[in-house]
Protein backbone atom coordinates (compact mmCIF):
# COMPACT_ATOMS: atom_id res chain seq x y z
CA UNK A 1 0.00 0.00 0.00
CA UNK A 2 1.28 2.90 -1.11
CA UNK A 3 1.64 6.46 1.12
CA UNK A 4 -1.09 8.14 -0.99
CA UNK A 5 -3.40 5.14 -0.87
CA UNK A 6 -6.25 6.10 1.61
CA UNK A 7 -6.33 4.47 5.11
CA UNK A 8 -9.50 3.25 6.46
CA UNK A 9 -9.56 2.30 9.83
CA UNK A 10 -11.70 -0.13 11.19
CA UNK A 11 -14.56 -1.77 10.49
CA UNK A 12 -14.36 -0.47 7.17
CA UNK A 13 -10.71 -2.01 6.67
CA UNK A 14 -12.22 -5.24 7.29
CA UNK A 15 -14.99 -5.13 5.13
CA UNK A 16 -13.75 -7.22 2.75
CA UNK A 17 -12.80 -9.91 5.61
CA UNK A 18 -14.32 -12.61 7.00
CA UNK A 19 -17.50 -12.28 9.83
CA UNK A 20 -14.99 -12.90 12.48
CA UNK A 21 -13.04 -10.70 11.68
CA UNK A 22 -15.40 -7.82 11.41
CA UNK A 23 -16.79 -8.77 14.15
CA UNK A 24 -13.40 -8.38 16.17
CA UNK A 25 -12.70 -4.99 14.55
CA UNK A 26 -16.44 -3.68 15.93
CA UNK A 27 -14.91 -5.12 19.51
CA UNK A 28 -11.79 -3.64 19.05
CA UNK A 29 -13.17 -0.10 17.95
CA UNK A 30 -15.88 0.42 21.04
CA UNK A 31 -15.22 0.85 24.71
CA UNK A 32 -18.70 0.34 25.63
CA UNK A 33 -21.80 -1.99 24.82
CA UNK A 34 -25.25 -2.98 26.32
CA UNK A 35 -24.71 -6.66 28.47
CA UNK A 36 -28.04 -8.75 28.78
CA UNK A 37 -28.20 -10.97 31.64
CA UNK A 38 -31.00 -12.81 33.23
CA UNK A 39 -32.71 -11.07 35.85
CA UNK A 40 -32.38 -13.49 38.56
CA UNK A 41 -36.11 -12.34 41.01
CA UNK A 42 -38.22 -11.92 37.84
CA UNK A 43 -38.01 -15.31 36.11
CA UNK A 44 -35.22 -15.06 34.43
CA UNK A 45 -36.61 -12.07 32.02
CA UNK A 46 -33.58 -10.36 30.25
CA UNK A 47 -32.47 -7.30 31.74
CA UNK A 48 -30.23 -4.80 29.75
CA UNK A 49 -27.43 -2.30 30.89
CA UNK A 50 -24.49 -0.23 30.03
CA UNK A 51 -20.90 -1.31 30.54
CA UNK A 52 -17.74 -0.13 29.90
CA UNK A 53 -15.82 -2.68 27.87
CA UNK A 54 -12.10 -3.43 26.99
CA UNK A 55 -10.45 -6.58 25.42
CA UNK A 56 -7.98 -8.85 26.59
CA UNK A 57 -5.10 -9.85 23.62
CA UNK A 58 -7.59 -12.39 22.35
CA UNK A 59 -9.83 -9.88 21.92
CA UNK A 60 -12.40 -11.65 25.13
CA UNK A 61 -14.04 -8.54 26.23
CA UNK A 62 -13.31 -7.78 29.59
CA UNK A 63 -15.90 -5.77 32.62
CA UNK A 64 -14.81 -4.09 35.41
CA UNK A 65 -17.60 -4.60 37.21
CA UNK A 66 -19.72 -4.09 41.13
CA UNK A 67 -20.88 -7.12 42.75
CA UNK A 68 -23.63 -4.77 43.80
CA UNK A 69 -24.83 -4.35 40.40
CA UNK A 70 -27.86 -5.97 39.55
CA UNK A 71 -26.00 -7.07 36.42
CA UNK A 72 -23.31 -8.79 38.27
CA UNK A 73 -25.67 -9.97 40.76
CA UNK A 74 -27.23 -12.00 37.64
CA UNK A 75 -24.25 -13.33 36.09
CA UNK A 76 -23.26 -14.95 39.96
CA UNK A 77 -26.43 -17.05 39.28
CA UNK A 78 -26.40 -17.16 35.76
CA UNK A 79 -23.72 -16.20 33.49
CA UNK A 80 -24.92 -16.70 30.23
CA UNK A 81 -25.56 -13.31 28.83
CA UNK A 82 -25.09 -11.25 25.33
CA UNK A 83 -23.19 -8.37 24.82
CA UNK A 84 -24.51 -5.66 22.24
CA UNK A 85 -22.04 -3.90 19.72
CA UNK A 86 -23.16 -0.84 18.17
CA UNK A 87 -21.24 1.07 15.60
CA UNK A 88 -24.24 3.27 13.95
CA UNK A 89 -24.08 6.12 16.10
CA UNK A 90 -24.49 9.15 13.72
CA UNK A 91 -25.48 7.66 10.35
CA UNK A 92 -28.59 9.02 9.05
CA UNK A 93 -29.93 5.38 8.70
CA UNK A 94 -28.60 3.18 11.68
CA UNK A 95 -29.84 -0.08 10.19
CA UNK A 96 -27.23 0.22 7.11
CA UNK A 97 -24.47 0.41 9.87
CA UNK A 98 -22.85 -2.67 11.18
CA UNK A 99 -23.52 -4.46 14.62
CA UNK A 100 -22.42 -7.56 16.12
CA UNK A 101 -23.88 -9.83 19.10
CA UNK A 102 -22.36 -11.77 21.34
CA UNK A 103 -23.26 -14.95 23.17
CA UNK A 104 -21.36 -16.23 25.72
CA UNK A 105 -20.45 -17.08 29.38
CA UNK A 106 -19.34 -14.01 31.90
CA UNK A 107 -17.52 -14.94 34.66
CA UNK A 108 -15.52 -13.20 37.19
CA UNK A 109 -11.51 -13.92 36.32
CA UNK A 110 -10.02 -16.03 39.63
CA UNK A 111 -6.52 -16.34 38.94
CA UNK A 112 -5.04 -12.98 41.17
CA UNK A 113 -2.48 -12.55 37.85
CA UNK A 114 -4.44 -12.71 35.48
CA UNK A 115 -6.84 -10.67 37.17
CA UNK A 116 -4.03 -8.00 37.87
CA UNK A 117 -3.31 -8.40 33.81
CA UNK A 118 -6.63 -7.84 32.85
CA UNK A 119 -7.23 -5.22 35.72
CA UNK A 120 -4.53 -2.96 34.43
CA UNK A 121 -5.60 -3.10 30.45
CA UNK A 122 -8.98 -1.84 31.44
CA UNK A 123 -7.81 0.92 33.28
CA UNK A 124 -5.45 2.18 30.42
CA UNK A 125 -8.71 1.72 27.99
CA UNK A 126 -10.44 3.90 30.74
CA UNK A 127 -8.19 6.14 32.66
CA UNK A 128 -11.20 7.18 34.93
CA UNK A 129 -11.99 4.03 35.97
CA UNK A 130 -9.24 4.38 38.59
CA UNK A 131 -11.67 6.36 40.96
CA UNK A 132 -13.24 2.67 41.79
CA UNK A 133 -11.41 0.02 40.52
CA UNK A 134 -9.96 -0.79 43.86
CA UNK A 135 -12.80 -0.58 46.05
CA UNK A 136 -13.57 -3.88 47.26
CA UNK A 137 -16.85 -4.67 45.44
CA UNK A 138 -15.29 -4.34 42.04
CA UNK A 139 -13.84 -7.11 39.75
CA UNK A 140 -12.67 -8.21 36.73
CA UNK A 141 -14.66 -10.29 34.74
CA UNK A 142 -14.57 -11.96 31.33
CA UNK A 143 -16.66 -13.37 28.34
CA UNK A 144 -15.82 -16.72 26.66
CA UNK A 145 -17.87 -16.09 23.06
CA UNK A 146 -19.83 -18.79 22.56
CA UNK A 147 -21.66 -17.50 18.77
CA UNK A 148 -22.14 -14.18 17.35
CA UNK A 149 -24.71 -12.68 15.35
CA UNK A 150 -22.94 -10.21 12.84
CA UNK A 151 -25.60 -7.45 11.31
CA UNK A 152 -23.61 -5.55 8.81
CA UNK A 153 -26.02 -3.86 6.54
CA UNK A 154 -29.00 -4.85 4.91
CA UNK A 155 -28.33 -8.85 3.67
CA UNK A 156 -25.70 -8.55 5.18
CA UNK A 157 -25.75 -10.90 8.10
CA UNK A 158 -23.81 -13.56 9.38
CA UNK A 159 -23.95 -15.91 12.65
CA UNK A 160 -20.30 -17.37 13.46
CA UNK A 161 -18.65 -19.70 16.15
CA UNK A 162 -17.07 -17.57 18.72
CA UNK A 163 -13.48 -19.28 17.79
CA UNK A 164 -14.02 -17.34 14.50
CA UNK A 165 -14.04 -13.70 16.65
CA UNK A 166 -11.23 -14.63 19.11
CA UNK A 167 -7.81 -14.43 17.68
CA UNK A 168 -5.47 -15.58 20.59
CA UNK A 169 -2.23 -14.14 20.44
CA UNK A 170 1.02 -15.88 18.76
CA UNK A 171 4.02 -14.10 20.17
CA UNK A 172 5.20 -12.40 23.14
CA UNK A 173 3.36 -8.47 22.43
CA UNK A 174 0.86 -8.95 25.34
CA UNK A 175 3.79 -8.88 28.17
CA UNK A 176 5.54 -6.00 26.43
CA UNK A 177 2.46 -3.80 25.36
CA UNK A 178 2.61 -2.14 28.39
CA UNK A 179 6.16 -0.89 27.81
CA UNK A 180 5.18 -0.34 24.39
CA UNK A 181 2.03 1.99 25.43
CA UNK A 182 4.23 3.51 28.08
CA UNK A 183 7.42 4.38 25.54
CA UNK A 184 4.88 5.80 22.32
CA UNK A 185 2.73 8.13 25.27
CA UNK A 186 6.29 9.37 26.33
CA UNK A 187 8.75 9.62 23.28
CA UNK A 188 6.22 10.02 20.27
CA UNK A 189 3.02 11.92 21.13
CA UNK A 190 3.43 13.90 17.92
CA UNK A 191 3.74 10.15 16.21
CA UNK A 192 -0.14 9.75 17.84
CA UNK A 193 -1.27 13.07 17.23
CA UNK A 194 -0.52 12.30 13.58
CA UNK A 195 -2.44 9.10 14.09
CA UNK A 196 -5.65 10.12 15.36
CA UNK A 197 -5.88 13.80 12.73
CA UNK A 198 -4.49 12.72 10.16
CA UNK A 199 -4.95 8.80 9.67
CA UNK A 200 -8.21 8.76 11.52
CA UNK A 201 -9.43 12.65 10.43
CA UNK A 202 -10.26 12.69 14.71
CA UNK A 203 -10.14 16.57 16.09
CA UNK A 204 -8.31 17.86 19.07
CA UNK A 205 -5.12 17.31 20.62
CA UNK A 206 -3.83 14.94 23.74
CA UNK A 207 -4.80 11.91 21.99
CA UNK A 208 -2.98 9.41 23.61
CA UNK A 209 -2.09 5.22 23.49
CA UNK A 210 -3.92 3.27 25.39
CA UNK A 211 -3.38 -0.44 23.71
CA UNK A 212 -1.15 -2.11 21.52
CA UNK A 213 -2.59 -5.17 19.77
CA UNK A 214 -1.19 -7.73 16.84
CA UNK A 215 -4.09 -6.19 14.37
CA UNK A 216 -3.48 -2.58 15.80
CA UNK A 217 -2.89 0.08 18.31
CA UNK A 218 -5.73 1.83 20.90
CA UNK A 219 -5.81 6.00 21.10
CA UNK A 220 -7.84 8.05 23.44
CA UNK A 221 -8.89 11.74 23.95
CA UNK A 222 -11.40 12.45 26.97
CA UNK A 223 -14.23 10.66 26.28
CA UNK A 224 -13.55 9.69 22.45
CA UNK A 225 -11.57 6.52 20.91
CA UNK A 226 -10.30 5.47 17.95
CA UNK A 227 -8.73 2.50 16.37
CA UNK A 228 -5.23 2.49 14.14
CA UNK A 229 -5.23 -0.80 12.20
CA UNK A 230 -1.98 -2.24 11.44
CA UNK A 231 -1.22 -3.55 7.48
CA UNK A 232 0.43 -6.54 8.64
CA UNK A 233 -0.41 -8.25 12.05
CA UNK A 234 2.57 -8.78 14.13
CA UNK A 235 3.69 -10.68 17.22
CA UNK A 236 5.73 -8.48 19.29
CA UNK A 237 7.26 -5.10 20.02
CA UNK A 238 9.45 -5.16 17.15
CA UNK A 239 6.72 -5.90 14.54
CA UNK A 240 4.51 -3.18 16.41
CA UNK A 241 7.20 -0.80 16.47
CA UNK A 242 7.81 -1.24 12.42
CA UNK A 243 3.89 -1.09 11.95
CA UNK A 244 3.63 2.04 13.73
CA UNK A 245 6.37 3.61 11.99
CA UNK A 246 4.65 3.12 8.62
CA UNK A 247 1.89 4.81 9.64
CA UNK A 248 3.40 7.56 10.80
CA UNK A 249 5.19 7.73 7.32
CA UNK A 250 2.20 7.57 5.74
CA UNK A 251 0.85 10.13 7.61
CA UNK A 252 3.42 12.53 7.15
CA UNK A 253 3.44 12.09 3.68
CA UNK A 254 0.00 12.95 3.30
CA UNK A 255 0.41 15.79 5.15
CA UNK A 256 2.87 17.18 2.62
CA UNK A 257 0.78 15.92 -0.22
Amino acid sequence: MSADTPYEPTPAALSGSGAGDRVRALLRATDRATLATAQRDTGSWPYASLVMLALDPSARPLLLISSLADHTKNLERDPRASLLIDATQGLDEPLTGARATLMGRVTVIDSADAATVARDRFLRRHPSAELYAGFGDFACWRMEVDRAHLVAGFGDIHWIDGAEAIRPPAGPLPDQESEVVAHMNADHAEAIELYACVLLGRQGVGWRLTGVDAEGADLRRSGEVARLTFDNPVRDAEGARVELVRLVKRARARQIG
